[in-house]
């Protein structure tokens, strides 16, 4: 979804081949999950969250052509270089999804397609509790449908934005549930590689969830595929040294410092500029910054491998154990009990008003099936 504010979006990149918290509530456990969910507890339901990622994705669920005459299209949330996403609501549920709507033609000319099917696969296959998913696909003679559930709380960019920057409780509570986002997906052998707040939406209850699964890539070795956005991107996807999993630790690093200060550490008008930068490792945290939060970001933005939390032997458990997680309650946040920090102005299920206003277009619906064997597994 695209937004005039969104200055980023728009260079998104893809070059492929191929009410306060209860600060007891919050604080309560010790780091990683509390006595009633040991560490191998939570192995275990990761083991299982993995077992039932393979087993949807083993499946072939081709989509169905006459979907969309079970939704009324209600308004416009954002646009994109491959469509629109749609407002819509269930004709007889009620209720409401975010609809992708994607034009074949543009697809065909980007030589996109396999990754939309990949993207679609990744979306009914990845369940987690922070993280968006398919809840339904569809296509048209001119159109693929992707539908999610509507998280009507609008985007973490925007409310950091009208924020200026989130207080430190803020962040650490939004930075647990992308920390145990993240986990799962590398668990699965999924790697994220567009972390940013423009992907992060904000339900109705304050909690996150991850969206855009569009440069998600299960890799169980290294990628060398160039894409991200500039300014989240790591070093040694700007090197093409090919990468594996900790490039998303990297832009955990750069989410973590521009949550908590309202800019991203490596800026410039320049995206060359801000590749240099990034290769360098040069950025300063602001004064206000504590001194745990200040050293989690250094542990992070390491441009050797071999030092880059998340990435070492222990893996998560360096994050979740160091000071600045220090009885952070992941059990409580991971089963969505501790009360948020924060929760957006929503009238009700259908409100807009966390979203920019776009003109709405009609869907032109060509007659004759385009691409018909192209899109046939869609």
């Amino acid at each position: 979804m695209n937004s005039p504010s969104n200055i980023r979006r728009d260079i998104s990149i893809k070059i492929d081949n191929k009410k306060q918290m209860d600060m007891k509530d919050m604080f309560k456990a010790s780091s990683g999950f509390s006595r009633t969910r040991t560490r191998t507890g939570y192995a275990d339901t990761l083991e299982q969250l993995r077992k039932e990622f393979y087993e949807r994705w083993e499946k072939n669920n081709p989509s169905s052509a006459d979907g969309l005459k079970n939704f009324e299209r209600t308004t416009t949330l954002g646009t994109g270089s491959f469509g629109r996403v749609y407002l819509v609501q269930h004709t007889q549920t009620k209720a409401y999804y975010a609809m992708k709507v994607i034009d074949k033609i543009r697809i065909i000319k980007l030589k996109q397609v396999e990754h939309t099917l990949y993207e679609k696969k990744i979306l009914e296959s990845a369940k987690f509790p922070f993280l968006v998913s398919l809840e339904y696909s569809f296509k048209d003679n001119s159109y693929i449908y992707l539908l999610m559930p509507f998280v009507n709380g609008g985007e973490m960019f925007t409310h950091l934005r009208k924020a200026h920057k989130f207080d430190e409780s803020l962040s650490k509570f939004y930075a647990a549930q992308v920390l145990l986002a993240l986990e799962f997906l590398h668990y699965c052998d999924v790697i994220y590689r567009d972390l940013k707040p423009e992907n992060i939406l904000i339900d109705i209850k304050g909690y996150l969830k991850i969206a855009d699964m569009g440069f998600c890539k299960i890799v169980k070795g290294r990628t060398w595929t160039l894409c991200g956005t500039p300014e989240y991107i790591a070093p040694e996807i700007i090197l093409s040294k090919g990468y594996g999993k900790a490039v998303d630790w990297w832009s955990y690093g750069v989410l973590l410092f521009e949550m908590s200060a309202g800019f991203p550490p490596f800026t410039s008008n320049d995206p060359m500029k801000v590749y240099e930068k990034i290769i360098s490792c040069k950025y300063k945290p602001p004064p206000f910054f504590t001194v745990d939060l200040t050293d989690l970001i250094k542990s992070l933005l390491q441009i050797d491998l071999s030092r880059r939390f998340g990435n070492l032997r222990s893996g998560t458990t360096d994050i979740k154990g160091h000071r600045w997680f220090h009885h952070t309650n992941f059990e409580g946040i991971y089963n969505r009990q501790i009360e948020p920090p924060f929760k957006p102005k929503i009238k009700n299920p259908g409100d807009t008003s966390n979203f920019d206003d776009h003109p709405d277009t009609e869907l032109r619906i060509s007659q004759h099936n385009l691409f018909e064997d192209q899109f046939e597994s869609f």
